[in-house]
């Protein structure tokens, strides 16, 4: 699963074998989400507060960002773009 971003120990990545909606996918330690891209709203799993604080901020300044990566990755099968790293 190719990673598009990292910052403050968290992983953000996207598969390419994945199925709509749009959604990306959130690790810290031993926490893993999986985040709706069109309202950055958790579709299953679960983060502490803190970090899923930190993961919506990042997700709602690159939504467009994250969109892109999605039809690049899963509709065309080219490999995501980089996505800035929340600082």
């Amino acid at each position: 699963m190719p990673e598009i971003s990292r910052f403050k120990g968290i992983i953000i990545r996207m598969n390419a074998q994945e199925h709509n909606p749009p959604h990306f996918h959130a690790k810290y330690n031993d926490q893993n989400a999986t985040i709706y891209i069109a309202n950055i709203q958790i579709k299953d799993g679960e983060l502490s507060p803190v970090i899923w604080q930190l993961v919506r901020e990042w997700g709602l300044l690159h939504q467009s960002e994250l969109m892109l990566n999605w039809i690049r990755l899963v509709e065309e099968g080219k490999p995501p773009e980089p996505i800035e790293p929340l600082e």
